[in-house]
């Protein structure tokens, strides 16, 4: 049995970018039994940092769903680790510590044997004490189902 991590990854009070926390609770509310099946690990993350090491050599597969810097707000991307690199050269993590960087010492560090996929939500605002901009809001169904095809093709 395959064992699949899903992770939802923001921060609670930076507007957008806690899209990553609220598509996981959201897809949680739509899929209950996707999200109850005993192979599926469900985490919510607001500083993953380096600790996001430890979640991925335990699983053999993971699902991170986070904000991502682009130009078209609410937009979706299903990416894999290194399609995510074409996001990283100008932007700035809301983490300190950014996804692509800890899954590029991953692949330094260990053997990164579990495959990983994110699904990244371009962002209007990321303010702090600000609420999700509409059209990020209105992404979430998407962002649900896009999840949910991620974790049945993975199983």
């Amino acid at each position: 049995m395959i064992k699949v991590a899903v992770i939802g990854i923001g921060q609670s009070l930076r507007g957008d970018d806690a899209v990553g926390l609220e598509a996981i609770r959201q897809w949680r509310e739509k899929f209950p039994e996707t999200a109850s099946r005993p192979e599926v690990q469900i985490e919510a993350s607001e500083m993953p940092g380096l600790a996001l090491l430890d979640t991925l050599n335990e699983v053999d597969a993971a699902i991170l769903v986070d904000a991502i810097q682009g130009s078209t707000p609410g937009l979706i991307h299903c990416l894999s680790e290194e399609e995510l690199a074409a996001f990283t050269s100008d932007s700035k993590s809301a983490h300190g510590w950014g996804v692509a960087e800890t899954l590029r010492l991953r692949k330094k560090l260990t053997d990164a044997k579990a495959n990983i996929r994110i699904i990244g939500i371009e962002v209007e605002q990321t303010e702090i004490g600000a609420g999700l901009s509409k059209v990020v809001e209105d992404a979430l169904p998407k962002v649900c189902e896009a999840l949910e095809a991620e974790i049945k093709h993975l199983l």
